[in-house]
This record gives C-alpha cells, structure tokens and sequence, in this order.
C-alpha cells in the first residue's frame, strides 16, 4: 500500500516537473516598477508606477511581445509651486529563441519603444502649464534565458537602443523568476540604458 502511494504522488507530480523544465514565451505580468536617472548632482530623481506586458509564441521559435509602464512623481517646491513629472513607455517588439541546451535558450528580440514625458507645473507664474515630449526609438537585444533549476529562471541580454530625439546607447537587462507552480511566478528585473535605471516586480502568469 505504501508503495503504491508513493508511486501515485511521483506520477502526480511528473506533469509539472516535465513542464517546469521548459521556457515559455507565452505569458502575461504585472507589477510595480521605478526608473530611476543617475545624476549626483539631482539627487537621482525617480519615478514610481506600475506596467503590464505579455508575450505569445506565435510559432516554434518565435514569439510577438508588448508592454506599457507608467510612473509619476510630484513634488512641492515650497511658496505655493509645485510640480508632477509623468513618464509612460509602451513598446511592442517580435523575438526570436533557439534551444542552446535542455534548459538554455538563446535569445532575440527588436523591438519599438515610445519614450512620453509631461511636466505639469503650477505656482510658476507664466511658466504655470502642461509640457508634453516624446520621442520614438528602435532597440535590438541578444542574450541568454535559463533554468537554474525546476522552479527557477534567469535571462540577461544585452544591445543597443536608438531614437528620434537620442543617441545610440547600450541597453542591458538581467532578471529572474521564482515560480509558486506551473501557472505563477514572482518577477524581478532590472534594465540599463545611459544614466537611467529601471527596476521592476511583478506577477507573471505563464500559458
């Protein structure tokens, strides 16, 4: 009897080891994230918001990928001025990925990225208003994606990114996930560009 319980939890629990073991590009998350510009002499300003992007395999190796952030911050400068700053970045991008080993993926991606900003400012005077600016840019990535083990996993890529209205800058990006089960994960990422820094969390429920 004993063994015949223990021989029906290791088949119970075969379907989720065998899929753990495999990467899947077809998911939706959402969560908290921070861009942060480092700038001594500013104090590295941020801002603080929220993004939700997905991606789906539209084919054996190749998947389609979208996203939208927002952040805002305000701030009280004293004798009735203030000021809010409001920062989004959708994006939408087609990937690539190719099996490098049973848990290592090779990856990568171009993408189209729309960088927005707005300044809202009041007890300024003549300068009370609301400032808008966008500029448009183009980013390719390349890099790895692993399992460390069944219930975790890792990517870091790294390219180039380039705009309307910026200079061609390298783009980096390092993050990983613990998964609770075969569905859900905690996410955390970090990417690199110039002087900005923007740090995410989130939940991603992959498909």
């Amino acid at each position: 009897m004993r063994k015949t319980l223990i021989l029906a939890a290791l088949l119970a629990a075969t379907p989720f080891a065998a899929a753990a073991d495999e990467l899947s590009y077809t998911f939706v998350e959402a969560g908290w994230t921070q861009v942060r510009i480092n700038d001594n002499d500013l104090d590295d300003p941020k801002t603080n918001g929220a993004y939700l992007r997905g991606s789906y395999n539209i084919a054996k190796n190749v998947n389609v990928f979208g996203g939208y952030s927002r952040m805002s911050e305000s701030f009280n400068l004293g004798y009735g001025a203030r000021a809010k700053y409001t920062l989004d970045m959708p994006e939408l991008g087609i990937g690539y990925h190719m099996n490098l080993s049973d848990r290592v993926d090779f990856t990568t991606d171009i993408a189209w990225v729309r960088v927005g900003t707005k300044e809202e400012l009041s007890g300024f005077g003549a300068y009370d208003g609301s400032y808008k600016e966008h500029t448009n840019a183009g980013r390719i990535t390349a890099g790895i994606r692993a399992k460390p083990s069944p219930r975790t996993e890792a990517w870091l890529k790294g390219g180039v990114i380039d705009g309307s209205r910026m200079d061609t800058e390298f783009v980096g990006t390092l993050g990983g996930q613990v998964k609770f089960n075969q569905t859900w994960g905690l996410v955390g990422e970090i990417q690199l560009f110039d002087d900005v820094s923007q740090y995410s969390v989130g939940v991603r429920a992959s498909f």
